[in-house]
């Protein structure tokens, strides 16, 4: 095994953990009713530990992240929620807050 190997596979167990380690606040939230309209939720603080725990940015164009891919971001993520082409929206994984459509973190999977 190489070194670049070890790098990788750490990376990816780093990454693993931090989704692992949020998912039951994750499937705690789902099951709640919003909390107020869209436009009522204050936008998602940068240094909230749910946000830095997941690695999010406001604008993914400037994401260093191994594994952002190209193109991904808040818009496009199946766990964004309001209407399409607003600026900031609500998201499953950061109940109360609102996060930027143009954003990413750590936990985005493509819409379906």
């Amino acid at each position: 095994m190489n070194r670049s190997d070890s790098q990788s596979r750490r990376r990816f167990l780093v990454g693993a953990a931090a989704v692992a380690a949020s998912l039951p606040m994750v499937i705690r939230e789902l099951g709640r009713p919003a909390l107020a309209q869209d436009k009522d939720l204050p936008k998602l603080p940068l240094d909230n530990a749910q946000a830095k725990a997941l690695a999010y940015i406001e604008d993914a164009s400037k994401s260093t992240h191994p594994n952002f891919k190209p193109g991904s971001n808040c818009a496009n993520c199946q766990f964004i929620q309001g209407p399409d082409g607003a600026a900031w929206r609500p998201c499953q994984l950061f109940p109360g807050y609102n996060v930027a459509s143009d954003g990413w973190c750590s936990a985005w999977a493509k819409k379906a």
